[in-house]
């Protein structure tokens, strides 16, 4: 299993922090612990930060990548729209105060921002990201319907008729896109299993 502190030491030295980081540490895994998270959780975060691993080569500024990764789910409510907002001024608050580079710190942010999901990553570090976090979306079958009933979980407050009409929009939203991933790395690796797989879920949410 991914060792999560060997990662954090990696990722916060990476960026040039002076301290080890351990208060922001700790705050982030209890954040990532809350109990209002099927999908959004520790388990998320690990595979994220797996995959990472496997395609660290990929990245022009690997620090950064790896520290946004960190970041990028650190606030969630469902009930919000500025999660990524805030997990952002999150990174920005933390990396500033530990003396990370102003410049640094920005692109921190942007990273962060991307994961969004409103617009197409413009550099090849934000494709990674994005890539990484929709990563889930090519998982086995049953990795992936686990994903499904966590995300129902999350929203277990709303009802099911407006759930299967949300998501049906999400799903779609993603499905006609040219491409799901940006890197030729994860489209090879997971672009068809991921459209057998949302194909699949919209089926299950015919409106």
């Amino acid at each position: 299993m991914l060792d999560l502190q060997r990662s954090w030491v990696r990722a916060w030295g990476g960026i040039g922090a002076a301290g080890d980081g351990a208060a922001v540490y700790d705050a982030l895994v209890s954040a990532y612990r809350e109990p209002q998270r099927g999908y959004h959780s520790l388990q998320h975060l690990r595979e994220c930060l797996g995959l990472f691993e496997q395609a660290r080569g990929l990245a022009s500024r690997a620090g950064e990548v790896e520290i946004a990764l960190w970041f990028h789910d650190a606030v969630y409510d469902v009930r919000r729209t500025d999660n990524e907002e805030r997990s952002a001024e999150w990174s920005r608050v933390a990396c500033t105060g530990d003396g990370v580079a102003s410049t640094v710190v920005e692109r921190v942010h942007s990273l962060v921002m991307v994961t969004k999901h409103t617009g197409v990553p413009a550099c090849g570090d934000e494709q990674l990201l994005v890539d990484i976090d929709l990563a889930i979306l090519g998982a086995p079958e049953q990795r992936f319907a686990e994903y499904e009933r966590q995300i129902r979980e999350e929203y277990a407050y709303v009802p099911e008729a407006l759930f299967a009409e949300k998501r049906r929009f999400i799903l779609l939203s993603f499905l006609k896109r040219e491409h799901l991933y940006g890197t030729s790395y994860f489209r090879a690796r997971f672009e068809a299993v991921a459209r057998a797989n949302l194909e699949a879920a919209l089926a299950k949410n015919v409106a």
